[in-house]
């Protein structure tokens, strides 16, 4: 198969969808594989290594566009992309389409096969192409809390973890799963004082036992929300529904019971937000405050640190793509359930349902 890895445009985004490593395995699996050149310089990787792994360095984009077979990104094509690609080719990357109706009706009106990162799902309900990307977004979402609240950049002026003597900071994380468990580790670390909420009650075990003491895990509800927002210097949108828009938890009302220089980071941003005021932003412009509260709320987090999230994401993304490659997708995804629920978009039809039922498109299963 010809496959192609154009660099990424997305703004401050560092990421690369293949390592030399990656190309090279590809290459020995009798693909060909044309790198767009530059497209590995963020993350740390020459064109030179590219070529020497056997991979082709072309400074044309459009060229890669036209030949490929197989488009493999880091993000979303931009609408710039949009024309480039073409009736059945594949486009293999994260994209978010819960979130963006325009970019889903541009992908189904080009008719291209879109295998989304983020619904590749294995029977056992894991995601393992989002998961290093959630947690590194994590583990980010509290350090940039805790600069965020910081006097200059128009926080409380609150230490996370204090110091003897002092009231430690109050981090309350929306969702126990891969974002909000890494969290927790990194604000439990910083000696923070940490609530968990979750609607699942094996979860809420699960990180009990894992936790202790250290933080106070409590049902997510309504009632236990606003008690948290009350106390808390951070608040952390970590909930997640596979494929699906983020559920909003948190009103504009709400925020009257936050205090005033407190700082939310709404790593759901991706699928629409878990917070009613989020809106995307990017990494030269982070911020933005609502009735003084800061938001954080940059859309690609792990591109900031593009060399651990690269090696990170390509590690659980090459061997689903190889398959693709190897067998073609309608063999790939009759042997493979987890790619077959990463099958978003199929010549002209949504294939995943949660994305269909999060916009408003009709969805039509894949039929192979």
């Amino acid at each position: 198969m010809k496959i192609g890895v154009p660099r990424e445009i997305k703004r401050h985004e560092y990421r690369v969808s293949m390592t030399p490593d990656c190309v090279r395995t590809y290459i020995k699996h009798g693909h060909s594989v044309v790198i767009e050149r530059g497209a590995g310089e963020g993350a740390g990787y020459s064109d030179a290594e590219y070529a020497d792994a056997g991979g082709c360095v072309e400074r044309d984009r459009r060229k890669i566009f036209k030949n490929a077979e197989m488009i493999v990104k880091v993000k979303e094509p931009l609408p710039e992309e949009f024309k480039l690609l073409r009736e059945g080719q594949i486009l293999f990357t994260y994209l978010h389409l819960a979130a963006d109706k325009h970019l889903t009706e541009a992908l189904l009106e080009r008719r291209i096969i879109g295998i989304a990162y983020e619904t590749i799902q294995p029977d056992d309900g894991s995601l393992p192409c989002l998961r290093p990307m959630s947690e590194i977004a994590g583990r980010q979402a509290v350090q940039e809390a805790a600069k965020y609240l910081e006097k200059p950049f128009g926080g409380r002026g609150v230490l996370l973890g204090g110091v003897p003597g002092v009231r430690r900071g109050n981090v309350t994380i929306l969702g126990g799963g891969i974002v909000g468990m890494n969290a927790a580790k990194i604000a439990v670390g910083m000696g923070a004082l940490v609530t968990i909420l979750d609607i699942s009650q094996p979860r809420l075990a699960y990180i009990d036992d894992i936790f202790g003491n250290r933080i106070q895990p409590l049902t997510s509800n309504a009632g236990n929300i606003r008690a948290c927002l009350r106390d808390c210097d951070v608040l952390i949108g970590a909930v997640l529904l596979p494929g699906a828009a983020a559920p909003h938890l948190v009103s504009r009302e709400d925020l009257s019971l936050m205090r005033k220089g407190a700082v939310i980071v709404d790593v759901a941003i991706d699928q629409g937000g878990c917070v009613a005021t989020s809106r995307p932003t990017t990494h030269d412009d982070p911020v933005y405050k609502v009735d003084g509260i800061t938001h954080y709320c940059v859309a690609n987090m792990p591109g900031a640190v593009a060399l651990t999230s690269t090696v990170a994401l390509t590690d659980q993304t090459r061997p689903y793509g190889l398959m693709i490659a190897d067998m073609g997708v309608l063999r790939a995804v009759v042997a493979s359930n987890a790619l077959r629920r990463g099958v978003n978009l199929y010549r002209g039809d949504l294939t995943n349902k949660p994305v269909a039922d999060s916009i408003g498109i009709a969805h039509r299963e894949l039929s192979v």
